[in-house]
């Protein structure tokens, strides 16, 4: 090996460590500090390890003063509820898109891409004001009101899948008397399992993340989900550090565990999408 191939791989391995770092470094100091008591915290470094990691009273403190159980029900509901109206309507849409035609059916698509590139700031107040128009303000309905009508992800993943199942299905169902309702449920549908498995996923991760619509929409704090809770930890001209660390360490975990074990299905349903 020469010297210029042994300097390409010192540097190509120091990035990838740098990166490591990058990545690891926020959840490191999330976890050592969830563990600490407040005196640890206020005496020891930020990234020293605590005395024990089986001091748990953090983790109930943030637990009771989060509402985490009201919150991670509230979180649940508006996910339900998005993905039903995402993968009805976005199959629905793109089965009639890619399997008809009428007129002005390819402004549709560059139409939805358009609305894309919008930033999303700048309609946040025509939002607003419709979602208080609808009644829906402080209202679980409004954030789901809103990630189903401003995310065409599924539209995209959808398109792509269906465009690649053979049309002969469809004719072979109509020739046996299927209707149009019966073909797209029995026959479109099902085999879009990877696409939605995928949607599912995707979806999943965002609106759990999300915390601007819900600080937006959901005001008052039995409406509270998991990132908006966080709030409840910070006073005037302070933090509680430590429950903050272990709130958000709770709330980490079931979105980690979900990437962990489904990462497999969200490769596969975009890459057989791609390429089928």
């Amino acid at each position: 090996m020469n010297n210029r191939n042994v300097s390409w791989s010192t540097i190509k391995y120091l990035s990838l460590l740098a990166a490591v770092f990058v990545v690891l470094f926020p959840p490191y100091v999330i976890v050592v500090n969830a563990f600490k008591t407040k005196d640890e915290f206020l005496t020891k470094p930020r990234m020293s390890l605590p005395d024990t990691f089986f001091n748990f009273s953090n983790f109930k403190h943030a637990f009771q003063q989060a509402d985490m159980t009201h919150a991670f029900g509230n979180t649940l509901l508006i996910i339900a509820l998005t993905l039903l109206f995402n993968i009805a309507l976005g199959s629905a849409f793109c089965y009639a898109v890619g399997r008809f035609e009428f007129k002005f059916k390819n402004l549709l698509v560059p139409l939805f891409l358009v609305a894309t590139i919008i930033p999303s700031i700048t309609t946040q107040v025509v939002n607003y004001k419709t979602i208080q128009m609808l009644g829906l303000n402080d209202h679980l309905l409004g954030p789901v009101l809103i990630y189903v009508g401003a995310d065409i992800m599924q539209i995209y993943i959808y398109l792509q899948f269906i465009r690649n199942i053979p049309y002969e299905l469809d004719e072979s169902a109509m020739l046996e008397g299927a209707s149009l309702f019966g073909i797209f449920t029995r026959i479109i549908f099902p085999l879009l399992a990877p696409a939605t498995a995928t949607i599912v996923i995707l979806k999943t991760i965002s609106v759990y993340n999300d915390m601007f619509i819900p600080y937006l929409y959901l005001p008052s704090p039995e409406n509270v989900v998991v990132s908006t809770s966080l709030m409840r930890f910070f006073g005037t001209n302070s933090g509680d550090w430590q429950a903050v660390s272990a709130a958000i360490l709770m709330i980490m975990i079931p979105t980690s565990i979900m990437y962990l074990f489904l990462q497999k299905y969200i490769f596969a349903g975009v890459t057989n999408g791609a390429v089928k």
